[in-house]
């Protein structure tokens, strides 16, 4: 399948956007496990994850084929196999090659590591029984191309699949690179999806400030949805014909 042309300029874009995001002192500082806010971010993620793909009965990873689309330097894929999922069943696609090239050093054997747009993703159509985005749609401005991806998402999904979805949902004024995913955009990108979502992740930076200080009091406070600015979710499609 080729990607329409009109997509090139969004493409271009994301790329410039992103690329060497990841070696900035700023964002490796951020994105350090040594870091309180990163911590406390990562394990409220995993604790939620878990707990969702433990109420849908997901939980058994080991014998399910996954794909992330926009896998990044393979963070999720590595945390999948630490839950179970057997490397030779991960596969990871991502639009910058120095992504994939860091997800390459660091991912075990076995795992399949692809560059390129996921409004092509270079798989068969259902070949996988879960799929993850995390926190790539809302870094898509152009809504055409979020449609396409989304197309293909279902395309790539086995009939009776399930897609996570973890993404927020406010825009961030200081990054006009991106743009938060609401509800009715959801159902737009997946009309043929039950979608089970919950709002979750604590704001950033009330966890930036709060975290070196009191771990219990980020517990709390992210207890409370209406300070959440992430949506997790599970979709399922409800009928098999569903792409056409």
């Amino acid at each position: 399948m080729l990607i329409p042309t009109e997509y090139a300029a969004e493409e271009a874009r994301i790329k410039a956007a992103y690329a060497h995001r990841d070696t900035t002192p700023e964002i490796l500082k951020r994105e350090s496990y040594f870091d309180p806010a990163c911590l406390f971010m990562m394990q409220e993620q995993e604790r939620k994850i878990l707990a969702l793909l433990r109420r849908y009965r997901r939980d058994d990873l080991a014998n399910q084929k996954i794909l992330e689309v926009g896998c990044g330097t393979g963070g999720n894929l590595r945390r999948l196999i630490k839950w179970g999922a057997r490397p030779e069943n991960v596969s990871g696609l991502d639009l910058l090659p120095e992504n994939i090239d860091q997800a390459r050093r660091l991912s075990p054997n076995g795992v399949s590591l692809h560059c390129g747009n996921a409004a092509n993703i270079p798989f068969p159509d259902g070949s996988f029984d879960l799929l993850v985005q995390a926190t790539v749609f809302s870094s898509i401005l152009d809504p055409r191309m979020k449609q396409w991806i989304a197309r293909e998402m279902l395309r790539v999904l086995k009939a009776g699949g399930a897609i996570l979805w973890l993404d927020f949902f406010f825009n961030n004024p200081k990054n006009p690179d991106v743009r938060g995913v609401g509800r009715k955009e959801i159902r737009t990108l997946f009309p043929d999806c039950i979608a089970k979502v919950s709002r979750v992740n604590l704001a950033p930076p009330l966890v930036r400030l709060l975290a070196p200080r009191s771990w219990l009091f980020c517990d709390i406070l992210a207890g409370l949805a209406f300070l959440d600015t992430h949506y997790l979710g599970l979709f399922f499609v409800k009928h098999q014909n569903h792409v056409s």
